[in-house]
């Protein structure tokens, strides 16, 4: 029988149904053992499906559990009812104003950011690595939480486990592709190396759309592998293939 999976919570988001979950429990062995969510990780689809369930199950029981093929873009998917897995938009954030559905985002080491106006009644979910952070996916999956009645200045977001700045080494054709403002976000590493803040970055993207609270959670991904899986970790490694950890937040 599978470990009980760990849910991890932010104060931020209060009492809306949602949690961040790492690799803790789940069925999944060898490489992705334990809660490995994504279906792209050559684990067993049975696993995978399992995993799902039990993340699921832990932070809105009954709910229909719903993903995105994510592809670090912009695009937000407005959610109004269930589709089926093979038939999920490519986007990399999702909006619902409808109960009884919870909406997943996959990462393994980018930035998941779930967001609520629990007020209005209105929740996102958001995939954010660099490349979405830095193409707007943040301001565009506050923007269709205010289309559907939110407002900025009520919505709450935390950021969830992702690689930390002490961990995500680059180089300097990364650190030109960002602009006037973004070099606190850097600091230097080896030579010709810095070290990029992702976190903090996402943090000051979230408050320049006008979000009124933002938790971030400092969960290292790639430095605690017992607890997360982690792409650049699996990568250094020189393992095949790596987990991916899900993150959910739904309506009851």
């Amino acid at each position: 029988m599978a470990d009980p999976v760990e849910v991890i919570r932010s104060s931020a988001l209060g009492t809306v149904p949602h949690g961040f979950l790492g690799r803790r429990g789940g069925v999944s062995t060898g490489a992705v053992s334990g809660l490995n969510a994504g279906f792209g990780a050559d684990d067993d689809t049975e696993n995978v499906r399992e995993n799902r369930r039990l993340a699921a199950e832990a932070v809105l029981p009954g709910a229909s559990f719903l993903t995105a093929y994510q592809v670090h873009s912009p695009d937000v998917a407005v959610v109004d009812k269930a589709w089926k897995h093979e038939d999920r938009p490519r986007a990399d954030a999702l909006v619902t104003r409808t109960p009884g559905l919870l909406l997943g985002i996959l990462t393994a080491d980018c930035a998941p950011v779930l967001l609520a106006d629990a007020d209005a009644g209105v929740i996102g979910a958001a995939h954010a690595g660099w490349r979405g952070a830095h193409g707007g996916v943040l301001e565009a999956v506050v923007a269709e939480m205010e289309r559907l009645g939110a407002r900025p200045e009520n919505i709450a977001a935390s950021i969830g486990p992702a690689i930390a700045q002490p961990s995500y080494e680059v180089d300097a054709p990364f650190r030109e592709k960002f602009g006037e403002g973004d070099e606190i976000f850097f600091i230097p590493g080896r030579e010709g190396r810095w070290q990029f803040d992702l976190e903090a970055y996402v943090a000051r993207r979230l408050a320049d759309a006008g979000v009124g609270r933002i938790d971030p959670l400092g969960l290292d991904t790639y430095a605690d592998p017992e607890r997360f899986f982690s792409y650049r970790l699996a990568t250094h490694n020189g393992e095949p293939n790596y987990g991916r950890q899900i993150s959910l937040i739904g309506l009851a």
